[in-house]
């Protein structure tokens, strides 16, 4: 995730710094880092990038803004960010990439807490243009401002997630749709093809053209709303994951990663999907090209 959050860095013309630990890894680090500036058309950026293996390595005087990309570890990130406060220049902003620990208890305590901030990425981030720039309560918001404007001369789509809530935005809306989703396969109303299939080549087709809100304005407030009044009430709200999920990652069928999920995966039909899924996230970003923030150095 990291690297990919250089390549959003990297094609706005900024000087990167990779920390990795593991020397041995920084090979492939920069490879993959140079892979997609190519496929970006911004090979020539690599140049800007440097891989180091510790944080003395880094000249700290020069950095605005620090992305902690690390495993998701509330211990770890807190140490992390405690041993940053004696390093990182006053000004410069101090960003989680956490997915599920709110800012706040990331920052719990320490003195850089108003120049912390949530920067979530989404999964491959320089493909994905989403990123969310979450406020704990102690964040200056002026800072988390200029944070969302450098992210939109990067080129990616910032929203500014005002309350600190488990799983900020992105992820508290695909949650609401996977818990109906697995409830009714639960229920044995759909198969999981069905639910991809109902999602893709449906309303979230819709999706790409128009979110959730626009799409009702296309379509009619009203018309929702009474639609909304008789399936609200049946709609799943239950607490814990139903059991038809729940059980996956207690039997090991946890998806590609093991070979068996909802599907059953080899490793030819993993690397097929890999490359549709990737191919059909590029042909998105064509059609959304013009409703994209332009990079600027």
């Amino acid at each position: 995730m990291g690297a990919d959050v250089a390549v959003v860095l990297l094609r706005a013309h900024c000087h990167v710094y990779v920390l990795e630990t593991r020397i041995e890894a920084h090979e492939a680090i920069r490879e993959k880092i140079a892979g997609n500036l190519e496929m970006l058309g911004k090979g020539g950026n690599i140049s800007l990038l440097q891989v180091v293996q510790a944080a003395d390595d880094i000249d700290w005087r020069d950095i605005d803004l620090m992305i902690e990309c690390i495993p998701e570890q509330l211990a770890l990130k807190r140490e992390l960010f405690a041993a940053l406060a004696d390093k990182a220049p006053a000004h410069a902003l101090l960003a989680s990439n956490s997915s599920s620990f709110p800012i706040s208890q990331i920052a719990e305590g320490l003195p850089t807490r108003n120049r912390m901030i949530g920067l979530h990425f989404f999964m491959p981030a320089h493909i994905v243009p989403l990123v969310e720039v979450v406020l704990g309560p102690d964040t200056d918001p002026a800072r988390a401002q200029g944070l969302a404007d450098f992210m939109r001369r990067c080129g990616s789509v910032p929203i500014v997630v005002r309350k600190d809530v488990p799983g900020f935005v992105g992820n508290r809306l695909q949650h609401a749709l996977a818990r109906e989703a697995f409830s009714m396969i639960e229920q044995g109303i759909v198969t999981p093809e069905d639910i991809d299939n109902a999602v893709r080549f449906g309303f979230g087709f819709r999706y790409l053209a128009a979110g959730p809100v626009m799409q009702k304005e296309h379509a009619g407030l009203d018309v929702h709303a009474a639609a909304a009044a008789t399936i609200y009430p049946s709609l799943s709200n239950i607490a814990e994951p139903p059991p038809v999920l729940a059980d996956k990652p207690r039997l090991g069928t946890i998806g590609m990663k093991s070979g068996q999920g909802f599907y059953a995966w080899t490793p030819a039909t993993i690397a097929a999907e890999r490359r549709r899924y990737d191919e059909a996230l590029r042909a998105g970003l064509k059609i959304l090209a013009s409703d994209l923030p332009p990079i600027e150095p």
